[in-house]
């Protein structure tokens, strides 16, 4: 039997859980945490998916460079590359490329590669750096509102 005189008088109500006070102050806490940091991640991830547009330029443009030892020209179908798809849809998916000729010639002698973000992709959102423009000579460019940092 429990000896009920050796125990502590009660005084109110044990405190269970959190108030809610308490609550509202994390809730509140958390979203000033996350409205500050999810647009830093999102630009994050932007820039590491720019590296699928450069690696994709990169490869067709070594393929560009084989078939012209090859054949003695340049061509505008990704297909004759070796690829799936005319344009060329790059490893991540984020970017097609296709080829033009370059503007003071044709494609037997020069090309210009063009990497265009795909519409379902994230990066068709990335207005600092739209499209990445690699030529034959190896010459960078791309178009956005930072167009002159997207190549580092």
């Amino acid at each position: 039997m429990v000896d009920c005189s050796k125990m502590p008088p009660v005084t109110g109500r044990a405190q269970r859980g959190f108030t809610l006070i308490e609550v509202i102050i994390v809730v509140v806490i958390l979203g000033i945490i996350a409205t500050i940091a999810l647009p830093a991640y999102q630009d994050s991830v932007r820039k590491g998916q720019r590296s699928d547009a450069k690696a994709g330029l990169l490869d067709v443009a070594g393929r560009m460079e084989q078939f012209m030892l090859d054949r003695g020209s340049y061509t505008l179908d990704m297909e004759d590359l070796g690829y799936e798809d005319d344009p060329m849809v790059t490893t991540e998916g984020h970017y097609t490329i296709d080829a033009a000729a370059c503007a003071n010639g044709t494609i037997a002698t020069c090309y210009v590669l063009t990497a265009t973000p795909q519409n379902t992709s994230p990066q068709s959102h990335d207005a600092a750096c739209t499209t990445f423009v690699l030529s034959h000579s190896g010459a960078k460019s791309a178009t956005g509102s930072n167009a002159d940092e997207c190549w580092h």
